[in-house]
């Protein structure tokens, strides 16, 4: 069975923070494909612990701006990183230049338009320090070039070996000029960023200890300084530099330029280990994830880097170019904190396995921390034909699946009745983990005879087939009406799930369950175990989802609905997980709502790459805001973190006010998954877009209005049903099957 085939490549989840050493952090530095409200957010989710601000990429004038963005967003401290003690290429014309060999080329004492003959260095005034002779590494060795001559105008260079460079890019001249360690920038950003109350700052090239007492002396005593090691004094000045400062940042990639390639896994080993000697934190950045600039995944080479770096003993990361102007940043902080928590996971418990096979998985933890597993071994299957056997229906055994799967998690069977009276009371279980809905295995005074507490019990359907076993733990009797109102609010024999309840008497078994062999479903492709989903997630690399609960078929509102929660959260994707079992008359059968969605995703009406479809086996209870937590709870299981409520979400009837499920969520407190809220969607025919009701003149959409156009074989407005998803029901209607439950 495809679920066993799953199974066996479980993932592991990484839930709440581990007791002992504090964990490695990881430190994200923001730029243009970072900096906005919902990027910062999903950053921090995933695991970030202090977002830099780097002066070298940010104008003065944008940097208060900068810092206001990042505080609406989040709490998590800001570290301004300063331009320091380096040189750089000035600003070019096309922001790039092609320097070609044996050319000459000229840097200006005054700017000019930079090109591939005439260009400044920065800061001003630095290419008068330059002597001919003098041999310069430009962009990361890109270009190699050498002084020639000297005037009053400018200094005369030529190409020894020429390459692309780009604006504001390191300059290594291979002889040692000094320089302040801070520019007049950095001084004016340091004062102005602590007087906005940051209170982290990074000293680039620091070189001496007396550097980072310049810093402090504008910053504050109080203020915690890392300073950044990649120059060669920086090195033989390390005790010095230490002893001044709260953290070192082995900067890499400027490190590289000053000490040979070859070298420099040895270095940072031995930087790391005369910090950590001197009870100094020490951090690591460049090139940690170099390939997902561009690329959704890492290399081999990467990860092993990132896992020996923490080996190495150091106490966090930074993601530079990755997070600041990379195309997955939030992959970038997922997968490094993925790493940290697999490395951490085995520092813990001395993990001695050969073959580690649990991937990590970054999604959120299961309801009440792990998922349920409750599928029958050979073992409980030796007496299956002597155990006494319980015929039941089919929602029952939908519940058994469920139960197996973990898609109730924590709950592994039927409730007994202090469970039961918990969850209508308080909204939670006896142990406290929120639970909202009652699982019941309802049964006639008839039916429980010669059975007895302890006993194993096999469960069947109507033709016989045993599908669960019951471990039978309690039978206990309580009042119907009594359960109908506080389970459904109501006692009306017309809310379908009451009168349901009403038709069996009030004798009722609990006991734990364990799946035999599940019910057969032509759906069964598209019905995805929480290990399931959460593994395809995993392999999608998401770690935030948006969950989305149906009964219908797909029509304009409902896109709406999906596409505004992607954009709100700012989530990786959506799990479009529609309800298949049965329902009540005139509801929608399961093969109508599939072939819609499957026909939007086939003919790219989603956007690419955001969206998983996978049926919900279960069926509809209409119990209100009490089966909107439900639902959403179940999602969390499946690893979705956020899940769309709408305004009568498992409603019916008219029997919830509007404004229940909000009420009812809000009064819960944080359950793990996050409740996405919307109102009815309609059409706005003077704007041309859909829009949320707030009273303004809407053409309202509803799935009432789309079972009624089908059953007269009428087409609704594309704007109110895609074009496509009509033809595609009608010509199952005419075909002869049937689209609705009778």
């Amino acid at each position: 069975m495809y679920t066993h085939q799953l199974q066996s490549q479980s993932l592991l989840f990484i839930v709440r923070p581990e007791s002992g050493p504090k964990m490695p952090e990881i430190l994200c530095t923001l730029g243009p494909a970072s900096l906005d409200r919902h990027t910062i957010q999903r950053l921090e989710q995933s695991g970030a612990t202090l977002f830099r601000i780097n002066l070298s990429h940010t104008k003065l004038s944008d940097v208060p701006q900068v810092i206001q963005t990042i505080r609406s967003a989040t709490d998590v401290p800001i570290c301004l990183d300063t331009e320091g003690a380096q040189i750089r290429t000035g600003e070019f014309v096309d922001r790039s230049i092609t320097l070609r060999d044996n050319t000459i080329v000229r840097v200006h004492y005054r700017r000019v338009p930079g090109d591939d003959r005439n260009f400044n260095l920065y800061p001003s005034g630095i290419a008068a320090l330059l002597e001919v002779g003098d041999f310069i590494s430009i962009d990361f060795h890109s270009a190699l070039v050498q002084v020639i001559a000297k005037d009053n105008q400018a200094v005369s260079m030529r190409v020894l070996q020429g390459g692309l460079v780009g604006q504001n890019k390191a300059v290594t001249v291979e002889r040692d000029i000094p320089l302040p360690p801070l520019t007049d920038k950095d001084r004016t950003a340091l004062r102005l960023g602590h007087e906005m109350g940051v209170t982290h700052f990074a000293l680039s090239f620091a070189s001496r200890g007396d550097d980072v007492k310049q810093l402090r002396a504008i910053v504050g005593e109080e203020a915690f300084v890392m300073s950044k090691i990649e120059s060669h004094s920086g090195l033989e000045n390390l005790e010095e530099i230490v002893a001044s400062s709260d953290a070192i940042l082995i900067d890499r990639g400027d490190l590289s330029r000053q000490v040979p390639l070859e070298r420099l896994p040895q270095t940072q080993k031995n930087i790391i280990k005369r910090a950590k000697n001197a009870a100094c934190r020490v951090y690591v950045a460049t090139n940690l994830l170099e390939s997902m600039v561009s690329m959704p995944t890492p290399t081999r080479a990467e990860i092993n880097d990132i896992y020996n770096t923490l080996a190495d003993g150091a106490d966090g990361l930074v993601l530079a170019a990755e997070t600041a102007i990379g195309q997955y940043p939030i992959r970038c902080a997922s997968m490094v904190n993925k790493v940290i928590h697999a490395f951490r996971r085995n520092e813990l418990e001395n993990d001695n396995q050969f073959f580690a096979l649990n991937a990590v998985s970054v999604l959120i933890e299961p309801h009440g921390g792990r998922l349920v597993h409750r599928e029958a071994e050979p073992a409980d299957l030796e007496d299956l034909e002597r155990l006494p056997r319980l015929a039941v229906s089919e929602r029952e055994l939908m519940d058994c699946e469920q139960f197996a799967y973990g898609t109730y998690s924590p709950l592994t069977g039927f409730m007994d009745r202090a469970m039961l009276e918990s969850v209508l009371e308080t909204y939670r279980l006896p142990s406290g983990e929120v639970w909202t809905l009652p699982i019941l295995l309802q049964v006639g005074a008839e039916e429980r005879s010669g059975f007895g507490i302890g006993d194993r019990i096999a469960l069947t359907d109507a033709q016989g087939t045993v599908h669960a076993l019951l471990d039978l733990s309690e039978i206990y009797q309580y009042d119907l009406d009594s359960l109908a109102a506080r389970m459904f609010g109501t006692t009306s024999r017309s809310h379908p799930s009451v009168a349901r309840l009403m038709e069996r008497n009030n004798c009722f078994l609990a006991g734990s369950v364990k799946l035999v062999q599940p019910l057969a479903s032509p759906h069964r492709h598209y019905l995805l175990t929480p290990w399931q989903t959460r593994f395809i997630f995993t392999r999608l690399g998401w770690s935030q989802v948006v969950g989305f609960h149906s009964r219908n078929p797909v029509h304009r509102g409902h896109e709406t609905l999906q596409l505004q929660a992607l954009e709100q959260t700012g989530a990786d994707g959506i799990y479009i997980n529609p309800v298949i079992g049965p329902k009540k008359p005139g509801d929608f059968l399961p093969e109508a709502i599939l072939l819609s969605y499957q026909a939007m995703l086939e003919f790219g009406c989603y956007p690419k790459g955001k969206v998983v479809l996978g049926s919900f086996f279960t069926y509809s209870r209409y119990a209100g805001p009490r089966e909107a937590v439900f639902t959403a709870l179940c999602r969390k299981n499946m690893g979705c973190s956020h899940f769309i409520v709408g305004r009568d979400h498992t409603g019916v009837n008219n029997f919830y006010p509007r404004h229940a499920n909000r009420e009812l969520f809000e009064s819960l407190g944080d359950i793990g998954v996050k409740p996405v809220f919307f109102e009815a969607v309609g059409y706005n025919p003077q704007t041309g877009a859909y829009e949320v009701d707030r009273g303004q003149p809407l053409m309202m959409i509803s799935g009432t209005e789309v079972r009624e156009s089908l059953r007269a074989d009428r087409r609704l407005p594309d704007w109110f049903m895609r074009d496509l998803v009509q033809e595609v029901l009608m010509a199952e209607m005419r075909s002869g099957k049937p689209l609705f439950y009778a």
